[in-house]
């Protein structure tokens, strides 16, 4: 037998309990993976898959942030595909999910977001009206689980007749585009009635519910003698942004829209904040939200910058001489 044999059994043992106490704070100082949150993105318009600037502005605010989709932040999307009675459902899904923030773009999809939960926290974006819809108590305390970006439509309204007023000296009856379905425009069109009168101008009110009312509401704006149009801004007028412009050209009618992307499809003129940084800038607030702010704290911001976008190509199609003291202020003049 080998005297070395009954040492063997004890240097294995030896060896093992070196190894566990090795092993030990490896164990213990162990921490488990942090929960990546995640963040329910409600939008009326658009489908998955299809290129979208605006959900891409958003991203591109997460990113400058630090964050990194599907690594640090997950993003479950939700798409009505411009089918408004779905916004329920889907801001239901996102409540059932337990997002951290629900983000909502326009009037509609936030009323459902705040319809659906009181409790997860909400970051609008391209919201007209807040305060008179009702979504937040007021811009500077909003209370409730509500905050986010206003367009300060409410201020910019009447501005935007009275630049329309200048391109047509003439202009002494108004018509206004707008849905019917979207409650913030309901406002908008009280804005704008109010505005018009002001000015002495008859409005006509060419209120459409389906796309495909659009060219009867144009026939109706043509039997009325309309000289001009104002297109208000929400998602439903964005999404069928050629079938408006269509038909604004083949009626002739000088119109103004608030979004510049009217313009650079082919529009007259445009005044008000941009779009894309609205969106861009939403990522800031759900970026306190999930470093720990509560809604209720944060102010809704309203832009400060706005841009007059005037299409001269557009004028002179429709014979305008626009005066040279509204081009110097325009940002953006197409030639």
């Amino acid at each position: 037998m080998d005297a070395r044999s009954p040492d063997v059994p004890r240097r294995a043992f030896i060896a093992s309990i070196a190894g566990g106490l090795l092993a030990r704070p490896l164990a213990v100082g162990a921490q488990p993976a942090p929960k990546v949150p995640r963040v329910g993105l409600l939008l009326l318009f658009g489908t998955p898959g299809q290129p979208n600037s605006l959900v891409d502005a958003f991203r591109g605010g997460l990113r400058d942030l630090g964050y990194v989709e599907g690594e640090t932040v997950l993003i479950d999307y939700r798409w009505a595909e411009g089918q408004e009675h779905r916004l329920a459902d889907d801001a239901a899904d996102l409540a059932r999910l337990k997002v951290a923030v629900i983000v909502t773009p326009g009037t509609p999809a936030t009323m459902a977001a705040r319809a659906a939960t009181r409790t997860i926290p909400v970051v609008m974006t391209n919201v007209g009206d807040p305060v008179g819809s009702g979504i937040v108590a007021s811009l500077a305390r909003p209370g409730g689980n509500v905050t986010g970006l206003s367009l300060l439509d409410a201020e910019l309204d009447g501005k935007r007749i009275e630049l329309l007023k200048e391109a047509v000296p003439h202009l002494s009856r108004l018509a206004i585009l707008w849905s019917a379905n979207d409650p913030g425009m309901t406002l908008a069109f009280g804005r704008v009635e109010a505005a018009a009168k002001a000015l002495g101008f008859a409005l006509q009110n060419l209120a459409v519910r389906e796309p495909a009312e659009f060219p009867r509401a144009f026939e109706t704006a043509r039997a009325g003698r309309a000289e001009a149009l104002f297109v208000t801004a929400q998602p439903f007028t964005n999404q069928h942004r050629a079938q408006i412009l269509d038909l604004v050209a083949k009626h002739r009618l000088p119109a103004i829209y608030t979004l510049r992307s009217f313009v650079d499809a082919g529009g007259l003129m445009s005044y008000g904040p941009s779009q894309a940084d609205q969106y861009r800038r939403a990522a800031s607030y759900v970026d306190r939200i999930l470093k720990g702010a509560r809604p209720a704290d944060l102010p809704v911001e309203q832009p400060t910058k706005f841009e007059l976008a005037i299409n001269l190509k557009t004028a002179r199609a429709l014979g305008l001489t626009i005066p040279v003291g509204l081009l110097q202020r325009a940002d953006q003049v197409i030639e």
